[in-house]
Order: C-alpha cells, then sequence, then structure tokens
C-alpha cells in the first residue's frame, strides 16, 4: 500500500515507488523562506542543520543554491526519512549529508550529534512547520540543541503559524489552532511572546520576523551581538 502524507487542511498525496513524498507547503512557501535564508547565509560556508524536514524537499532545493553550505537534514518520521533519503538521491548533490533521526524532545537531539559525529560547524538551524504540532517540549528542546550546537555568530530559523500576543492573527490561524488542539491538546499554534521568552532563556535574541504567504511568519533567532 502507498505510504501517505497529510497536511493538515490538504487531501494527502500517495508516496512515490522510492518513498519521495510531496507536500503542497513547500511549493508555496519554499521560496518565501529562501528569501528570508539567503541574505544570512549568503557568501557562508558551514553545516546547516533542518530538524524536522518532513519530506527533504527544503533540502533537496536550498543544497543546489550554495555549493559551500552542507545540508543536514532530520526527522523523526520513519516515512519522512525515507522521504528525505530519495529525494537526496533524486538530487545528487554532494552537500546533503544522510538524514539524521532527531528527537527534538531531547536537548541532544541525536547521538550523532552529542557525540560529535555530526557536524561541527553549525551556522544555522532551520525548523519549519513544527512545534504546532508537538508538545512544548519539543520547542524547549529545540532551542536547548541549538544553544548546544550553533557557533557564535550562528542563527535559529523557526517558520509556521504564530500568535500576537495571544492573538490570532488570521481567522484561519484560528480555526487551524482549534483542530490541532482537537487531535491533541499538547498541541497548537505558538505565541510569539512565549517563543521569545524561551529563545531568552537559552541565551537568544528574537532578531527579525518575515511575513510569509499563508499567514505564516519566519522567527529569526541569534545570540546576543551576532550579526
Amino acid at each position: 500500500m502507498a505510504q501517505t502524507i497529510f497536511e493538515f487542511g490538504n487531501q494527502g498525496q500517495p508516496a512515490e515507488s522510492d518513498g519521495r513524498l510531496d507536500a503542497p507547503a513547500f511549493h508555496r512557501n519554499r521560496e518565501a523562506i529562501w528569501g528570508v535564508l539567503e541574505p544570512v547565509l549568503a557568501g557562508k560556508s558551514g553545516d546547516v542543520i533542518e530538524v524536522g524536514s518532513g519530506t527533504g524537499q527544503h533540502v533537496a532545493d536550498y543544497a543546489g543554491r550554495n555549493p559551500k553550505i552542507t545540508w543536514w537534514p532530520s526527522d523523526l518520521s520513519e516515512a519522512h526519512l525515507r522521504s528525505i533519503t530519495a529525494w537526496r538521491a533524486l538530487a545528487g548533490l554532494s552537500n546533503i549529508r544522510p538524514p539524521l533521526w532527531i528527537d527534538l524532545s531531547d536537548p541532544a537531539w541525536c547521538p550523532e550529534l552529542a557525540d560529535g559525529r555530526g557536524p561541527n560547524d553549525v551556522m544555522a538551524v532551520l525548523c519549519a512547520n513544527v512545534i504546532h504540532i508537538a508538545p512544548w517540549s519539543v520547542a524547549e528542546g529545540l532551542f536547548a540543541g541549538a544553544k548546544r550546537y550553533l557557533r557564535a555568530d550562528g542563527h535559529l530559523f523557526l517558520y509556521g503559524p504564530f500568535k500576537r500576543r495571544g492573538e490570532h492573527t488570521a481567522p484561519s490561524n484560528a480555526a487551524f489552532d482549534s483542530h490541532l488542539r482537537g487531535r491533541n491538546p499538547e498541541w497548537g499554534v505558538r505565541d510569539i511572546e512565549a517563543v521569545e521568552a524561551l529563545a531568552r532563556k537559552a541565551g537568544f535574541v528574537l532578531a527579525e520576523i518575515d511575513e510569509m504567504p499563508a499567514n505564516n511568519l519566519v522567527l529569526t533567532f541569534r545570540r546576543p551581538g551576532a550579526t
């Protein structure tokens, strides 16, 4: 039976025979997200970790735009790990590493990172559409791991829907939030101020907020004094 990925509010699409999954959101947001990443990453070299890579399409796309950056995709789902592996093979790019199995609820993330077998020059972490479909402990682990692995001038990019001062930014986000909490009371659209407070405890400041398609945002975090 073909495996299927379901995005909330979208019809699931069957996987290709090699395991590749195609997320409609990727086609809507890839250019907008890259527009935030590119000015920060331009002219730099190092490692970028995408946590919760999902289908793997973002890494397969972005790795071709800057060969000096090595991309490390990751996920917790076996179906997603298969999809990432398949997109990596199709891309055929040497700067995409095999996917890591990362559990963000663990501040160490995964054994390869904890014992030095993973990237050792992490310039950025990208996390898209994760913390609202996970318990708050995942957000806590995200920042704990970023503090541990990001270099001094590193950045954390966090994409998804957010509330501002406890209020939803659009009726569609309010409906989405209600749907998420109906599936799991520990899930839900997060408040920017709550995320920012969590970041401060880990030693990060919220440097930028960028508007994205479909009432989403990218929050860019860095250490104080970094540019």
